[in-house]
């Protein structure tokens, strides 16, 4: 069953933004200073260009951006926010958190604000914390903000990873929406038997297994292909199960952009096709939390993602950890325009 009830709220999505750098960093550039071609990257992992940010631009630089783009969008959105969350593996600092540091450039200084850290599994958990804050009574009105800079923690000169990673940031205001939309199921795991295939080092100098950390990020290829791809399945299936739906009524799956490899895999578990499934990986790479919110945010703009649509996110990231959720989605842009007609007729 749905995991909301006419005793409890409904809670969803009313505005959402994106942001990424304009620097554009090609498979090309790689080729002139990496042993590596355009052709090996794209077909191993889809990945024709990605985003670099600029060396004084940092995550909260993209979560602020991102909400600007919302606000741009919709205009009255930040209107009555009163918690801030941000979902991001590169924060600008362990503290203050990154959240603080957004919230207190938009406008929003005095709310809650606190990060998320569950790496290209960020957005789902924090949509998750959202939407239970609100059941809860503890807030109303919560603004989440994905924001990443991974080219800065990842080695430039391994042709493995470096060629992955991009940066950028996307937003969402989550809060009560009319019954029948909205959130309606998460699943979130982790397993930290998996956190030697996938790392960043921060103050300790080895894993709880005695494995030492590097200076930048590791990443298991092999070993993070064969758990997304089982994952993303598992926990994809149980959230459509959660909500009582199947495959068959998706109408946009909305995957991690990490590897298309992983997602044409994970479609093919699913039975969902990928025309019904929404890919930018090829132009912005991996943007790890920020993933999710980018694809979400391009589909709406594009006008691929309507009003009552089914929607099914997946993610996956270091932990090794996973987050699932099925939505109905909730346009307020077109809502708001109808109410608006109504009462111009009216009068």
């Amino acid at each position: 069953m749905p995991e909301t009830s006419p005793s409890r709220p409904a809670v969803g999505i009313t505005a959402l933004g994106a942001y990424t750098p304009p620097n554009v960093v090609t498979n090309a550039d790689f080729e002139k200073r990496l042993d590596t071609t355009d052709e090996w990257i794209f077909s191993r992992t889809g990945i024709r260009e990605r985003r670099f940010s600029a060396p004084d631009e940092f995550s909260s630089d993209m979560g602020v951006r991102a909400v600007n783009d919302l606000v741009r969008r919709f205009p009255d959105a930040l209107e009555g926010v009163d918690t801030v969350i941000c979902a991001t593996g590169t924060p600008d600092a362990l503290f203050p958190a990154t959240a603080a540091l957004i919230a207190g450039q938009v406008g929003l200084r005095g709310t809650a604000a606190f990060d998320v850290s569950s790496a290209c599994s960020g957005f789902v958990y924090a949509c998750s914390v959202a939407q239970g804050l609100i059941m809860s009574g503890t807030a109303k009105k919560v603004l989440v903000v994905s924001a990443e800079v991974l080219t800065k923690i990842v080695d430039q000169s391994d042709r493995g990873i470096a060629v992955l990673f991009g940066d950028g940031g996307g937003a969402v205001v989550i809060e009560e929406v009319p019954a029948g939309y909205g959130f309606e199921s998460f699943v979130l795991g982790a397993d930290s038997a998996g956190a030697d295939s996938l790392y960043i080092r921060c103050i300790a100098d080895h894993l709880p297994s005695g494995r030492p950390m590097e200076q930048f990020t590791y990443m298991n290829g092999r070993e993070v292909f064969k758990f997304a791809v089982r994952v993303l399945g598992d926990s994809g299936h149980q959230a459509m199960q959660k909500a009582g739906l199947t495959s068959k009524d998706v109408d946009w799956l909305i995957p991690h952009q990490a590897n298309i490899r992983i997602i044409e895999a994970a479609c093919e578990r699913f039975g969902i096709p990928m025309d019904k499934t929404v890919v930018n990986l090829d132009r912005y790479g991996n943007t790890s939390a920020a993933t999710v919110p980018l694809a979400l945010t391009e589909a709406y703009d594009d006008g691929r993602i309507k009003d009552g649509q089914q929607l099914l996110m997946v993610a996956f990231g270091g932990g090794l950890s996973w987050g699932a959720s099925t939505m109905k989605w909730y346009d307020s842009a077109l809502h708001k325009a109808k109410r608006q007609a109504e009462v111009a007729v009216s009068v």
